[in-house]
């Protein structure tokens, strides 16, 4: 083994000569001759990690990383990933960050198959970046939100602008303005709309009053005005369309009673950063037909909002920046798969891309992570959110409390268990702050509180966080800093185990991830990694970031040597691809016996370090001589319909290759 001494003041590589025959070859003694300059140790050093990792031995221990061979044509700017009941995973980048491709219209989805690493180009016909997305009961993902502008910052702003308020007084129809619509000032300042925007109709409403005597009074007529919000910026250039004064604004083109009924109204109207704005677009992506389907668009527009299915097969539509670049202030809404409609959800402020999770009893549980958007001292509260009620129960505990931006957030194996774990996280914005604390609440007990977990090596933001069909969690990349600055990306991985809540290494990836990266489990046990948008490439914060498309793929311990090889692992045999009325389902396998545990595994959909999709379901076991039966929970709070991977596990923790299953 290779050996280091310090001496005097000097540091001396001493390469053994096993070492010295198995990396360097002939050419070890031009390589030897420099060995104790800098460089030529750093050569050598990493030549030996390339030369340590590959070995049977600290494969079967730690795991090992393979770039996955994207051909050129396909490879793009990951900003969100879901694995769909066809095995396929969804890579979809809209205009990816690229201010350039938003401008040309030209948005980007790819479908990958992990079985032949085959790949697809998916016409995308809106810009998902930074949508939300659920995985739906009869397995199509929906994808709702996305960008309708980027954000202009501070100094760059040209022409004041805002968000305007058109109203409609008139009872009898709404009113479509086209992109470009100008509206003018008392003053003569003309502003124009950067989108369409309709206007409903007024509200008629009809009164009886009565008076003293009781005696019922004439009918008496109430109106209240239509509104819809658009965005506006100044015709021209200068200070002369500065202004932080409440005023009606004339539409132009209007005439006769049109031009009195519908107006425009703004408050402020300024050069300030303009922050991105949402789409209230809505889709159902088809793993069968692999396109894109249209359905209802939301009533808010959002851009960074979580979508969470619920027990009812219902998904649920948080927070987001709506179609001025505000955080929703709280107008939540329900789509109804069954009708493809949108409702008026339970109102509830959150920051942006808030972790909720759906848990016994119906309730969702927001973790306190979330990323970006929304002000320090408001909704970051950990708790309990009952949706009928529409009550709100505090979870106190958590430590480094103004550090959960960023931060991962997911619920342990099994979910039977009801705990809920959150790791790293930094500071508000764009904080230097950074965690390695992480937390886990219990949520069965009477009230529930976090305790401080296994800290991780250092403070992470962006780490990904994948749950494994052998009752581990994977942990892997993230970066020290906001966004990966001062070249603060960590090449570190781990896993979480339960049981003994600590933390074991696993093999360092070769790629850095931090903002917009994702990671997920595959239905062969692998775990893949995609994306990372850094600000700079360098420890000087001089040259400016690239986003990252290389993709990387884990293969764990449990798949290491023959333990991976397809005769070596549990299979299910011959089944059902849905679990019957009472939650069960029998396979016919030669093989009982090898199988010790069996676990529905909830595909991913993340983004954003979010994943509230992912969940492991403990099923119980009976065997037979030659079959086995698995029951899941009858519950759809711990096992929301839709399509699972059912894996077993053998004692070892060797998995199978999963099985899609539907829970209905």
């Amino acid at each position: 083994m290779a050996k280091r001494s310090r001496k005097a003041g000097t540091s001396r590589y001493r390469p053994s000569d096993k070492f010295k025959k198995t990396l360097l070859g002939g050419g070890a003694l031009v390589v030897l001759v420099g060995l104790n300059a800098p460089a030529a140790y750093s050569f050598a050093s990493e030549k030996y990690h390339a030369y340590k990792i590959a070995q049977p031995g600290y494969k079967r221990q730690y795991g090992s990383w393979a770039m996955l061979d994207v051909p050129q044509q396909y490879r793009t700017n990951a900003i969100h990933a879901a694995l769909l009941h066809s095995g396929k995973v969804l890579i979809i980048a809209g205009s990816g960050n690229n201010q350039k491709k938003f401008d040309e219209g030209s948005f980007d989805t790819i479908l990958w198959n992990p079985a032949d690493d085959s790949f697809k180009k998916i016409p995308t016909p809106e810009d998902f970046f930074c949508a939300g997305h659920s995985q739906l009961p009869d397995g199509r993902l929906l994808v709702a939100g996305g960008t309708a502008r980027y954000e202009v910052l501070d100094g760059e702003v040209s022409r004041a602008g805002g968000g305007m308020r058109v109203k409609n007084e008139n009872p009898d129809r709404g009113h479509t303005f086209k992109k470009g619509t100008r509206f003018r000032s008392p003053s003569g300042v003309e502003y124009v709309s950067t989108s369409d925007v309709t206007v409903p109709k007024a509200k008629k409403e009809f009164k009886v009053g009565y008076g003293k005597s009781g005696r019922m009074l004439p009918w008496q007529t109430k109106v209240t005005a239509g509104e819809a919000r658009v965005f506006v910026e100044a015709v021209d250039k200068g200070p002369q369309a500065l202004t932080t004064q409440a005023a009606q604004y004339e539409i132009l083109g209007l005439k006769g009673k049109d031009a009195d009924n519908l107006y425009g109204l703004a408050q402020k109207l300024t050069t300030e950063k303009q922050d991105f704005q949402g789409i209230k677009s809505a889709y159902e992506f088809d793993p069968r037909a692999e396109k894109y389907v249209p359905v209802d668009p939301m009533r808010e527009a959002r851009w960074y909002p979580t979508l969470v299915t619920l027990d009812d097969g219902k998904v649920l539509a948080v927070s987001g920046l709506d179609d001025v670049g505000a955080v929703v202030t709280g107008d939540n809404e329900l789509y109804d798969p069954k009708t493809k409609k949108w409702s008026q959800g339970p109102t509830r402020y959150f920051p942006t891309y808030p972790a909720l999770f759906l848990t016994k009893g119906g309730k969702l549980f927001y973790s306190g992570s979330n990323a970006g958007y929304g002000p320090a001292d408001k909704g970051r509260q950990p708790g309990l959110w009952d949706l009928k009620k529409n009550t709100f129960t505090k979870v106190d505990g958590l430590t480094d409390a103004d550090q959960t931006e960023t931060s991962a957030s997911l619920m342990l194996p099994p979910v039977q268990d009801q705990r809920v774990m959150l790791l790293g996280g930094g500071g508000v914005g764009e904080s230097s702050k950074a965690t390695a604390r992480t937390a886990i609440v219990d949520l069965g007990k009477d009230s529930p509180a976090f305790r401080e977990g296994p800290r991780l090596p250092q403070g992470t933001r962006y780490l990904s966080s994948v749950l494994l069909p052998d009752d581990t969690v994977f942990t892997t990349g993230g970066s020290s800093d906001y966004r990966g600055r001062s070249a603060s990306d960590i090449l570190k991985a781990q896993f979480y185990e339960p049981a003994t809540n600590s933390f074991r290494p696993a093999a360092d990836p070769t790629v850095g991830r931090n903002y917009h990266s994702e990671a997920l489990l595959l239905p062969d046990g692998r775990v893949v990694t995609f994306g990372s948008d850094p600000l700079f490439n360098d420890a000087d914060n001089t040259k400016l970031g690239t986003f990252e498309q290389r993709v990387e793929i884990y293969t764990p311990p449990y798949l290491q040597g023959d333990k991976g090889k397809k005769e070596n692992r549990p299979d299910l045999g011959k089944g059902p691809d849905r679990l019957d009325a009472k939650g069960r389902a029998t396979f016919r396998t030669a093989h009982p016996d090898r199988i010790a545990k069996a676990r529905l595994m909830r595909p991913s959909a993340v983004t954003h370090t979010t994943d509230v999709e992912q969940r492991s379901v403990e099923l119980t076991l009976s065997k037979s001589k030659n079959a086995v039966t698995l029951e899941a929970p009858n519950d759809r709070a711990v096992v929301p319909p839709g399509w699972y991977m059912l894996f077993a596990t053998d004692k070892a923790g060797v998995p199978s290759e999963a099985k899609w299953i539907q829970v209905t």
